[in-house]
């Protein structure tokens, strides 16, 4: 049959913000893209400090972009150490982390979050990011929960 041999291209996309949250989420992402075949994108947005009222002095070469590459340079490392086989892409956007994702996962096969990331109500069960992706997404959503441990 033509069009056999040709392999469609799959995509998990993960949203990361350095928070252990998301950091569990990759690692849970890349065990189901070495299972699945699939590709990691790993995609930490951000956006320019916003303010009402008084202005933000924001310094001299302050690179947002840059930082969120930083941050997932480091997230993504030890994880792929942990998962040599997974090819993670790490992919910087501008915009809100909910808006951003959503928008990413129109060409996704799966879109993982974390439970809750690095936001003001960190002891919600589910984070606003997280809520919002699951309502709007385009693929189908994993809102990963790592078990927690009684110390």
């Amino acid at each position: 049959m033509p069009g056999i041999e040709a392999q469609q291209a799959h995509t998990i996309i993960v949203g990361v913000d350095g928070s252990d949250s998301s950091t569990a989420a990759l690692g849970w992402a890349c065990e189901q893209a070495r299972r699945t075949d699939s590709t990691i994108d790993a995609i930490g947005a951000w956006e320019w400090p916003m303010s009402f009222g008084a202005a933000i002095p924001i310094p001299d070469g302050y690179d947002p972009a840059a930082d969120a590459l930083t941050m997932l340079a480091t997230v993504i490392e030890p994880v792929a150490a942990e998962f040599p086989s997974v090819t993670i892409r790490p992919v910087v956007l501008e915009g809100h982390a909910a808006e951003v994702l959503v928008e990413a996962s129109r060409r996704a096969d799966l879109l993982v979050v974390g439970s809750r990331g690095h936001g003001e109500f960190s002891g919600l069960f589910i984070g606003s990011v997280s809520h919002h992706c699951a309502s709007y997404a385009h693929s189908p959503v994993l809102i990963y929960r790592a078990k927690e441990t009684n110390s």
